[in-house]
């Protein structure tokens, strides 16, 4: 990690108004050094943005140092060509714990410590480049037929640097703030890259940055513009309805267990166009307070959907038979003490599998939610081909969701 050049500090203390407006439009900022005008890409505008900086009439903001060395000038300019021509020796971006890191380029061998990672790349046409993954990951053969046979970095959290080494990547990316030391193990080795993909703040940039560092960028927009298409006709929709139109839903994640703000599946329904019955209760920093029956009863949910984990039962991939997730439905179907409430006597409750809500593919989950919970207003809105399209077009599987998977249940064509 280098230490930010003074010019640098004094941009990012001042965070010009201009760049606040920019962003906004933008929904987010790629944190590479030479996406002067603080949007979500990196081309012409940034050389005229520079230039306008040279001539005193833009003011510089965080990222216009494209060589990072602390100062702007007419080789800024030719450094962002050299990234749009794809002929860049590195790239220097901000990842998400806020360091600045300098990746030298081409990068041929990542190694990734999570799988969502893995999905990214995959869906830019650059999974050849993983030579490591986190140690869960052998166990998904089916939605990683390949990839779950490369050499193992031990867990997600607590990677095995040492098995990181022996693979000689030219970049490493892990989760957030999980495995605080590996800048420290890899020095010298490897430079360190720490996303999240967090749903609806930090997909986008996330995805688009890797685009940039694996000469990917244009695939990189292709996904991004694919899911967002479903998600902006949720949003579209959702917003011209009353709240009494909203369904009132009780989110389980386990026996009595809920999702509450802080999560992101209370979030996901939240886009859906639910209303959560458990909002503002807040009991620890996951968003997954306990609660009660009698707590649900006197709310009296419409519609439970309850989070199917792989403990409770077999879904997703790699489960083609609906037995247990509907005797999981079944179960909470049967609880007397919620014999009376609104959403068992109508028989509406859901289970659906974790392999569409979390990571990259939450917002297939939002997909399938809206369908649930608004089928009149969706009528043409089909989650089933939308996956599908995402499976074959873009993680290149060779997957009949006709035939295979257990994601929601009921099915949606069955409600």
């Amino acid at each position: 990690m280098k230490d930010l050049p003074l010019i640098i500090l004094m941009l990012l203390v001042s965070f010009t108004a201009l760049e606040v407006a920019n962003a906004i439009a933008s929904d987010y900022t790629l944190n590479i050094f030479g996406n002067a005008n603080m949007d979500n890409q990196i081309d012409e505008k940034d050389i005229a943005y520079i230039q306008g900086i040279i001539n005193g009439t833009n003011k510089p903001t965080v990222l216009a140092d494209a060589d990072y060395n602390g100062k702007i000038d007419s080789k800024d300019i030719d450094r962002i060509k050299e990234i749009m021509a794809g002929q860049e020796k590195e790239i220097v971006v901000i990842d998400e714990s806020g360091k600045t890191v300098t990746i030298n380029e081409p990068v041929g061998r990542i190694v990734v410590c999570h799988a969502m990672f893995a999905e990214v790349l995959r869906s830019l046409g650059a999974d050849d480049k993983i030579v490591g993954i986190p140690t869960y990951m052998e166990n998904y053969t089916t939605f990683y037929p390949d990839l779950s046979k490369l050499p193992t970095v031990g867990g997600a959290s607590t990677p095995d640097s040492e098995a990181i080494v022996s693979l000689k990547p030219d970049l490493v990316i892990v989760y957030g703030n999980w495995a605080e030391n590996m800048e420290t193990d890899l020095k010298g080795v490897a430079p360190v890259l720490r996303l999240t993909y967090r749903p609806f703040s930090t997909t986008d940039q996330d995805i688009m940055m890797l685009g940039y560092l694996v000469g990917k960028n244009q695939e990189a927009n292709q996904l991004i513009d694919f899911y967002q298409k479903p998600l902006t006709q949720i949003k579209e929709r959702v917003s011209s309805l009353d709240e009494k139109e909203m369904p009132r839903v009780y989110l389980e994640y386990s026996d009595y267990r809920t999702n509450s703000e802080g999560s992101g599946t209370h979030e996901m329904l939240l886009m859906a166009g639910g209303r959560n019955i458990a909002s503002g209760i807040i009991t620890d920093a996951s968003g997954t307070p306990f609660v009660d029956a009698e707590w649900v009863m006197k709310e009296n949910p419409e519609i439970i959907m309850r989070r199917a984990l792989k403990a409770d039962a077999s879904c997703g991939y790699d489960e083609d038979d609906t037995a247990q997730i509907k005797a999981l439905r079944e179960k909470i179907l049967s609880r007397p003490e919620l014999a009376n409430i609104t959403a068992v006597k109508d028989r509406k409750v859901y289970c659906f599998s974790t392999d569409i809500s979390t990571g990259l593919s939450y917002w297939l989950g939002i997909v399938y939610m809206a369908k649930i919970l608004h089928p009149d207003i969706f009528s043409d809105l089909d989650p089933q081909a939308i996956h599908q399209e995402y499976l074959t077009r873009f993680q290149h599987l060779d997957y009949d969701l006709d035939k295979h998977g257990v994601f929601v249940y009921p099915p949606v064509e069955e409600r």
